[in-house]
């Protein structure tokens, strides 16, 4: 399903793109009676479709992986035996994907809590994308030092599972908060954007793509700052104006040039920003339809409408990010330098906002470090599953998994 640049899409493909997207929905964890009690009856009804399956691979690998192993094969055996399954109480799902949970988890020694990722060995496998997990903590490793990404504490392995222990932001998703209000205020939202956008300018300077940005993986911390997390669907060695062409992505937030199979660079990333910020102000990604159709040929031809109600800086910057010509879109030429200067941005002092010295808006209500109020509690009602603490023989599957920061 690969078409030439210029060429128009025409029914019969877009009808293929669909068919593509509801075979793939079908795979996710909740059914469509879980779905409305997450999103809530007051909220307009529309579905955030699952991008760990929603991938092809491209031609080259999408990381290097050998890199990856060589970094870890120089740490003894000793210290990569200190972390392992066995060294963490397993307390609460917090989150689902296509290869696995997210859960709260205690180290038994440090008792600090962390957010713990275990992936399938076998579920990767049978995807075939191996190359996608390893990039994951490759980028994990490169961004360790901006205050708005998580960060990476311990990888390791046993015999059927992938262990990655991250930060716990325990201020729950954006998804949830926004699912909640509806909307948000637009200084909330701009303090939102701008903390989002400083992650993302950071990810570019390191060469990487994020290409998946959405409410689901925007968390909040204790304070009430921006977390990003799921490097999963990162592409490396994106240099400048470089492309790449991998199919992959979130529908409701694809820019238009991935949806139609041509080369695209790193302004997919504000492209996301725009539909994100739309979301947060307007209450439903721009372009939005029920019908998977319609908004997929809406993405791509429906002219932008922001109805009343936002600023008139907010509706320029909204025009910016979502220009359907990446060429023109706001940090084509100068990335997130473009966004950092324009009005929307003014009343932001980009240094105090990394070095986290403005106050946020919104403030998660938490007793202590164990509290679930700001997890959905379509996640904390799953059981734990079982045996995530036995610690087995490793294997070779996956050569240089392991970490210790």
């Amino acid at each position: 399903m690969v078409k030439k640049t210029k060429n128009p899409v025409t029914y019969t493909k877009m009808k293929g793109i669909v068919s593509y997207f509801a075979a793939l929905i079908k795979e996710r964890k909740f059914g469509s009676a879980d779905l409305l009690q997450k999103l809530g009856t007051r909220h307009p009804i529309y579905r955030h479709m699952d991008a760990e399956c929603f991938l092809r691979p491209e031609g080259s690998s999408v990381c290097d992986e050998a890199g990856a192993a060589a970094l870890c094969f120089t740490r003894t055996t000793q210290e990569l035996q200190r972390a392992s399954a066995a060294d963490f109480d397993y307390l609460k799902v917090i989150g689902t994907g296509s290869f696995g949970k997210v859960l709260l988890a205690r180290h038994r020694e440090n008792d600090r809590y962390y957010a713990v990722k275990v992936l399938k060995k076998q579920m990767i496998l049978k995807k075939n994308v191996e190359g996608h997990v390893m990039c994951e903590r490759s980028v994990l490793l490169k961004t360790v030092n901006h205050p708005f990404l998580v960060r990476l504490h311990f990888s390791f392995q046993t015999r059927d599972r992938l262990y990655l222990v991250l930060d716990y932001a325990d201020g729950g998703e954006l998804f949830y908060h926004l699912q909640k209000e509806r909307v948000f205020t637009e200084s909330r939202a701009r303090f939102y954007a701008a903390e989002m956008a400083s992650a993302l300018g950071y990810l570019h300077s390191l060469h990487i793509v994020y290409r998946d940005l959405k409410p689901e993986n925007i968390l909040l911390d204790s304070a009430g700052h921006v977390v990003l997390t799921d490097f999963g669907l990162c592409k490396e060695g994106i240099v400048g104006r470089a492309t790449t062409r991998t199919f992959c992505g979130t529908p409701e937030y694809l820019a238009p040039e991935v949806l139609q199979q041509r080369e695209y660079d790193r302004t997919v990333d504000w492209w996301g920003l725009g539909a994100v910020l739309h979301e947060m102000l307007y209450g439903l990604p721009p372009f939005y339809s029920a019908d998977r159709m319609v908004m997929l040929s809406n993405i791509m031809f429906q002219p932008l409408v922001l109805k009343a109600g936002v600023s008139k800086a907010g509706r320029d910057l909204l025009n910016r990010l979502l220009n359907r010509d990446r060429a023109k879109r706001l940090g084509a030429k100068h990335d997130v330098a473009e966004l950092q200067h324009h009005s929307f941005f003014s009343s932001i002092r980009w240094d105090d906002l990394v070095a986290k010295k403005i106050k946020p808006p919104f403030v998660p209500s938490l007793s202590g470090p164990d509290d679930l109020t700001n997890i959905d509690p379509a996640f904390t009602n799953l059981p734990v599953p079982q045996s995530l603490g036995v610690c087995e023989d490793a294997g070779m599957t996956f050569p240089g998994f392991s970490y210790m920061s």
